[in-house]
Parts: C-alpha cells; structure tokens; sequence
C-alpha cells in the first residue's frame, strides 16, 4: 500500500502590479501582493522609468511551493523589474516547485524584465512559465539565469528535473516559443557538449523593440570581454542571446555587460550588491 504524502506547510505568492502612464511619470495603478510575495519601488532619479523590486520573503522555494508574477503596462508606462536576490529552489521531497510569470505591455510601453538568476540545489524539480504579450510598437528586455549549484561553496547538482518554458507573443502571433528541460541524472546532461558542456550556469536574454535590428552589432559589440561563451542572433525581429558559463558569478557578469548595450542605462542597483 502506498503511503500519502506527509502534511507540509506550502510557500504561496503572488504578486499583480498595473503600472499606467501619467504626466511625465509611471505610476502604479493596480498593487495586489498575497503570502510570501512582496514588491518595493525603489527612489528613481527624475525622467528615469519606475522600479520595481519583488521579494520572496520564505527565502527560497521546495516541493509544493508556488510563486506568481503579473505585470501589466499601460500606453507609454516605462519600468524596470527586478528580484531582490537569487530565487533558490531547493531540494523537493514531494511534488514540484511551480513558478509562473506573466507581462503584458500596450501601445509604446517599455519594460525591462531583469530577475536575478535562478539557483537550482540538487534534487530540485523546478516547473515555470514565462509568457509575454507585446504590441507592435513595445519595447521589451528580458533575462533568464539558471545555475545549477554553487560552485564557490563546492555544491553539484547530480539530479534533479527543471522544466523551463518561455512564449513570447506581439500582437496576438507567437514570435518566441522556447523550452528547456532537464529531468532525472542532471550533471550527466550538462557535461554533454550539445548542451552546456561541463557549464554549470547558462543565460537567454530577449529583446523585442522597433528597432531591435539596429541594436544586433552593439550586442555583439558589448560580449568582446566575455569570460564565458555567448552568442548572439536575431529571429523575428528579436534580438537573443544565450550564454554558458562555468559559475554564476561569471554568468552574471558577461550578460550585464550585454545588457547594459541594450538597456542604454545602469543596471538595477541591487544586481550589484
């Protein structure tokens, strides 16, 4: 007879921002935060977008734990998100970590969808979603950071499963559908060289813009110092990026160097503490 599962208290949270323009500034029209999910807007300099900083306040997520992000911008709203920290997803004795974010930008609406990266521990199973949903006329910078354990404090991840998937519509039509997924012997997979051979970070960045094709040679550009292997194309009139590198400290630093040619501005602060 197969015995239940044991009785775990759970981690919830969701966050729901509305972000609208007004006058000169972005505001924020709709803020709804439940359980573990928290934002804070950080004091930005005048004619700068508004910032957004989400927090998890359970410190990491396991089996069973659910974590909610929406985002909706306005005609003409401009803002940065970002994570307080690296989200860590733990080892799960039962059931999977599920992980979902939505944004949707109107009209001219600019985004920059910046999280810190994802820490998977060994014998983590993590399930998320990305989905984006752009007009023709919206500018969006997006980035996604896996590292699968910590390289500094001598941690592998030997298995585990993560099942990753991002969708990426402008104007209704899907311009992006990419999905990655890794299940049962983990560091076996990483060390093939089609995948991120022997790497234990690796990174995709996006970039849909009106002009996106005009920012492909600053991107190229920008990689020259890299430490670790990125390469960067455009489809679709997107511009992307995917990146390995051996740890994630080195991972972070070759993409904001990335980053910063596209976003045209400083980082997020807090990616620098």
């Amino acid at each position: 007879m197969l015995k239940a599962a044991p009785w775990l208290p759970r981690t919830e949270g969701s966050v729901r921002l509305g972000l609208v323009r007004r006058g000169a500034a972005t505001r924020v029209e709709v803020l709804h935060q439940l359980g573990a999910a928290r934002v804070r807007f950080p004091r930005a300099a005048a004619g700068e977008p508004l910032e957004a900083v989400v927090l998890n306040t359970a410190g990491g997520l396991t089996g069973g734990d659910r974590f909610i992000i929406s985002a909706a911008l306005g005609v003409g709203a401009s803002a940065v998100m970002t994570t307080a920290a690296a989200e860590k997803i733990y080892r799960c004795d039962h059931g999977r970590t599920e992980m979902s974010v939505a944004l949707s930008l109107a009209g001219n609406a600019a985004l920059a969808w910046l999280p810190q990266p994802t820490i998977v521990f060994d014998r983590a199973a993590l399930e998320r979603t990305t989905t984006i949903e752009l007009s023709a006329e919206a500018t969006f910078l997006g980035v996604e950071m896996l590292i699968f354990g910590r390289a500094a404090m001598g941690e592998s991840v030997t298995r585990g499963a993560v099942r990753d998937s991002w969708r990426l519509r402008r104007d209704g039509e899907l311009v992006f559908a990419d999905s990655f997924r890794l299940e049962g012997p983990i560091a076996a997979a990483l060390a093939r060289p089609a995948l991120l051979a022997g790497g234990r970070a690796s990174g995709l960045v996006i970039y849909a813009a009106p002009d996106a094709g005009a920012a492909i040679e600053r991107a190229r550009a920008s990689i020259g110092a890299a430490a670790g292997l990125i390469g960067v194309s455009t489809v679709n009139d997107l511009v992307l990026a995917r990146a390995v590198a051996a740890d994630g400290r080195t991972l972070q630093a070759d993409l904001a160097l990335l980053i910063g040619s596209l976003l045209r501005r400083p980082l997020p602060r807090i990616w620098k503490c």
